[in-house]
């Protein structure tokens, strides 16, 4: 089964949410309507903008695991690595 590994954030630089899904097109939507994770919710974390595919969710939860131990400096780097701005890079359903 298909697994994505993804990073929500409130602004450029700001809150950083590390997830693990396997439909990111359902789990966003989600994200910003409020359900799931209080942490997004709390704190406005709902603009994705990094995200990777894994063809077994294991993997993608192993790597989920691995960049929640990181610090911050490392995952801000490598949001940057792809996406420079910050921008939002989910289009809706079907992206």
């Amino acid at each position: 089964m298909t697994g994505y590994v993804y990073m929500t954030a409130s602004q450029k630089r700001g809150t950083i949410y590390i997830g693990v899904t396997n439909d990111l097109g359902r789990r966003i939507p989600e994200h910003k309507a409020g359900e799931g994770a209080s942490f997004t919710s709390r704190y406005g974390v709902q603009r994705l903008v990094w995200y990777e595919e894994f063809f077994d969710i294991t993997d993608a939860i192993q790597r989920e695991k691995s960049l929640k131990r990181w610090p911050r400096q490392w995952k801000i780097e490598l949001i940057e690595k792809t996406n420079p701005e910050w921008f939002e890079l989910f289009r809706g359903t079907g992206w």
